[in-house]
């Protein structure tokens, strides 16, 4: 029902009636609060995010509105909105969601066993796919972590021959994965 009541209002104003306007963002706001306090919630974000994130509703639907279908429901319309301008404060404050690792850890282990011999198998055959010294270097830089400079006193070139035998292995390795 106050949906309904809040959709006249919104449609008014959308015709330029500043009155229902008005109405609307009063009786939507309490409304906006109280679904920005449950993200907040539901996401471990400070219950001061709320304001914050009300406020940027506010204006988001002002600036907006007419975007907003007359001929849909309103909930929904407003909901996204909530939950978009809490996920962009996030973002902004560099919130991160955090899952403890004793809930995860099992899981990662048993995967990480797995899937450890098939990934070694898998280099190996694209690797085998270089010829020397692409192999070499692709191996030395990008698997074992080596620098450009060790890798070319190691195998008795210069840094910028490296490079470019770097680049051209890497841009073999790209072309026969896009071949697949």
């Amino acid at each position: 029902m106050r949906e309904e009541e809040w959709a006249a209002w919104l449609r008014l104003a959308m015709k330029g009636d500043a009155q229902a306007y008005n109405r609307f963002l009063l009786a939507v706001t309490p409304h906006l609060r109280s679904m920005a306090r449950r993200r907040c919630d539901q996401f471990g974000a400070p219950p001061s995010e709320a304001e914050d994130v009300v406020q940027e509703v506010l204006l988001a639907i002002h600036l907006k509105r007419g975007t907003w279908d007359p001929t849909r429901p309103l909930g929904p319309w407003l909901t996204t909105i909530v939950r978009n301008k809490l996920i962009d404060s996030l973002r902004r404050r560099g919130r991160h969601l955090n899952v403890p690792i004793d809930d995860v850890s099992a899981f990662l282990e048993a995967e990480s066993e797995t899937h450890e011999a098939a990934d070694r198998l898998d280099t190996e055959t694209v690797l085998a796919r270089l010829k020397d010294p692409q192999r070499d270097i692709v191996r030395s830089i990008s698997i074992e972590g080596a620098g450009i400079r060790e890798t070319a006193a190691r195998l008795k070139m210069t840094e910028v021959a490296v490079r470019v035998s770097l680049h051209r292995a890497l841009k073999s390795l790209a072309a026969l994965y896009r071949s697949k």
